[in-house]
This record gives structure tokens, C-alpha cells and sequence, in this order.
């Protein structure tokens, strides 16, 4: 939890359940600081596990094997959400409940699996195994709810949409304007013109084709920084690409930081880039990033794919690309830096589709009548 980008989603969904009347519990996997909750209805509950994948993912999963049904029998909830790449060995905590369970079990899936393989079996098994035992299932888009359900023959009224959203206090451009133009300062970027990719740095996110395309945009813009704030497993393959490109002073990899100060790096650059390949595992998401960056009125480069028609729609906060092309990259680069002067213009819708749409509110009250009206459990 003090080290993963996409915590935002869990943070702010307990928050606002919270904030609706729900006393809420998250127990997650922590490798440091520990988050200090002011809300007396939120608790999290964290287990101290070093960063040290596979060992600590298979202690997590451990631990809530042999803890989690005696906490759940402790507390009598209403309801257990289980995320579904926590829910191979949790689920078996859970399952040993069934004779006597009075709460309503539902399987949340923020992502289905990038590639095939043995993930993707999991996960068919895990949707499986919640189709027969759970009360319901929980997905992030309408979109992927009609792939699911289409895939494993769900009654869709077994499964249940609450979205990705961004906190519009703290994704407020205005707020940040100040810290934006220092933080651009501080790291000699004043001017330059900086496209920004916020999140995890991994396979198939057509994050290698953006550097690729880096060397055809300084041709004719030597300006022009391509910004990645993050780590993950293609890291060594970036920088290895970067320096065989000669791309080291129009390319920036900064690493992760904490998501309340991901808003100051927003305000900093000038487009934000989302560059998802069409694959069958983005097709049908809501991704953060993408929501932040509109969230902050930044205009964002986009591939042309469901998932961002459906977020976007027509409003020129977007602008498209058919595919992660460095080529197609390049020119989109272009055409917004040689439009720069209009940015703000364009940007400014991206904040209404949020507030109307894609904000936590919406999600929490999505999720409360999912679970109020979810299967019944069947008294014991």
C-alpha cells in the first residue's frame, strides 16, 4: 500500500463508502510507512512484508489464509469483497466459512489478465469459482461487464460496475499551479515542452514505442521531453533503449512517488499520454492515469481504443491515435506541441467529464447498490 500507484482506488472507494455510513476495512500487504486514517469508520489493516516478489506475495496470501477467517468471524460483516489476484488461497480462507457465512461474498476485478498463460488460467478459474460460490462479482466498466458475462455465461445481474474515478479535491489543476511551475524549475525543465506518463513502466502499454518515437519528434523539436514517472519490469529495457537512441536529454525517468504528490507532476507538464495498445486486456478498462490527467484539465494523447471512446467521447481533451505506432506517436506529439497555445482551451471539458462522471461519489454509491441488491445469501 505505501509503494503501488493503484492504491487510489482502494484508498478512495473506503473513503467515500465511509462517508456514506460504512464502517470499512481494508487488509492489504505494506513494506513501510504506514497510513495514518482520520476517519474513525475506515481502518486498514496492514501486514509488514518486505517488497520481495514472489517470496512476499506468497507470505501475504499465507497470512490471510490462516487470519482472515477468524477476523471475518470476529467482526460479522455484511459483506467481503476479495480482490481477484489476492483470491487463489484467500478464497480458501473464506470458502471454510461457507457452512455458517451470513455475509455476502463478491469478487472485485479492477483488470483482466495482459497476456495469455498462466495468469489468465487463474483468472478463468477464479471467475469460475465465483460464478458457483460468491453472491456476485464487481468489474470497472460496463464494457468489460458484457465481456465477462458474455465469456462465462453471467447473469448480469450477478455482476456489478463501479469505476475507476479521480478525487477532483485533490486532481484540482488551480491548486497545483504554483507547485507545477517550481517542480518544473527544480528539475530544469522551464523551457521545455513535457509530455507525462504517470504509472507502473510495464509490457504492452506502448510505453517502449513512445521513446521509440522520441528521436523522429527532436528532428524538429529538440524541446520536446518525454517525462516517465514510475518503475516497473520494462525499466532496464527503457533505459537500455534510451541510451542506445541517444535519447538521455529528451528523456526523463523519475521514480514512483507517493499519489498525493502525483497531481503537482501533473500540473508540471504540458499533455499527459496514455498510449495502450488495442489488446483485449486494456479494451475494456477505466484507466487512472487517463481520468487524472482529464481531472487536472490536461489534454491527453490517446490510442484509439473502447475503453478511452467511452471516457473521451469527442471532446478535444483527447487527441487520437489508431495504434502505438512511433510514427503516429510522433505526429501526435507534434501536432500538440505545435498547438500548444490552445492547450488549456482543450483541456478544460476533461474536467466536467470527470465531475459528471468519473468521480469517487458516483463509484461508492455504485458499489453500495450492487452489494444492497446482490444475490441473497441463503440462511444457514
Amino acid at each position: 500500500m505505501d509503494i503501488t500507484l493503484y492504491k487510489t482506488s482502494r484508498i478512495e472507494i473506503l473513503r467515500h463508502l465511509a462517508k456514506r455510513g460504512w464502517d470499512v476495512t481494508l487488509v492489504a500487504m505494506q513494506s513501510g510507512q504506514r497510513h495514518r486514517l482520520k476517519n474513525s469508520r475506515m481502518q486498514i489493516i496492514s501486514i509488514p512484508l518486505r517488497n520481495k516478489r514472489p517470496i512476499s506475495s506468497a507470505l501475504y496470501l499465507l497470512t490471510l489464509l490462516f487470519v482472515l477467517p477468524f477476523y471475518i468471524a470476529k467482526i460479522k460483516p455484511n459483506f467481503v469483497v476479495i480482490g481477484s489476484k489476492d483470491q487463489f488461497l484467500s478464497i480458501i480462507s473464506i470458502l471454510l466459512l461457507l457452512p455458517f457465512r451470513r455475509f455476502k461474498l463478491v469478487m472485485d476485478v479492477r483488470s483482466t489478465p495482459v497476456s495469455t498463460g498462466r495468469k489468465a488460467r487463474s483468472f478463468d478459474v477464479h471467475v469460475s469459482l465465483a460464478k458457483k460460490l460468491f453472491d456476485g462479482i464487481t468489474i470497472i466498466t460496463p464494457l468489460m461487464k458484457k465481456e465477462i458475462c458474455r465469456k462465462f455465461s453471467l447473469d448480469p445481474r450477478f455482476v456489478g460496475v463501479w469505476s475507476s474515478g479521480a478525487s477532483t479535491t485533490l486532481f484540482r489543476y488551480e491548486k497545483y499551479v504554483d507547485e507545477g511551475r517550481k517542480l518544473r524549475k527544480k528539475l530544469g525543465l522551464l523551457e521545455k515542452f513535457v509530455v507525462l506518463h504517470h504509472g507502473v513502466l510495464g509490457p504492452n502499454r506502448g510505453i517502449l514505442e513512445t521513446v521509440e518515437a522520441m528521436p523522429l519528434i527532436r528532428k524538429a523539436h529538440d524541446n520536446v521531453i518525454l517525462f516517465l514517472l514510475g518503475n516497473g519490469s520494462v525499466l532496464n529495457d527503457l533505459k537500455a533503449l534510451i541510451k542506445k537512441k541517444k535519447l538521455q536529454d529528451n528523456v526523463i525517468i523519475h521514480d514512483a512517488v507517493d499519489y498525493l504528490d502525483v497531481p503537482k507532476y501533473i500540473a508540471m507538464c504540458d499533455v499527459g499520454i496514455v498510449p495502450l495498445p488495442n489488446i483485449s486486456f486494456w479494451r475494456y478498462q477505466c484507466p487512472l492515469k487517463l481520468l487524472e490527467y482529464l481531472a487536472m484539465k490536461k489534454v491527453v494523447i490517446i490510442t484509439d481504443i473502447p475503453a478511452h471512446r467511452e471516457i473521451v467521447g469527442n471532446k478535444e481533451s483527447g487527441v487520437y491515435i489508431s495504434s502505438t505506432n512511433p510514427h503516429e506517436i510522433a505526429d501526435a506529439v507534434t501536432y500538440v506541441y505545435k498547438n500548444r497555445d490552445k492547450l488549456k482551451e482543450w483541456g478544460a471539458p476533461g474536467r466536467e467529464i470527470i465531475t459528471k462522471k468519473y468521480n469517487w461519489e458516483k463509484a461508492a454509491k455504485d458499489l453500495e447498490n450492487f452489494l444492497l441488491s446482490s444475490r441473497r445469501v441463503k440462511d444457514a
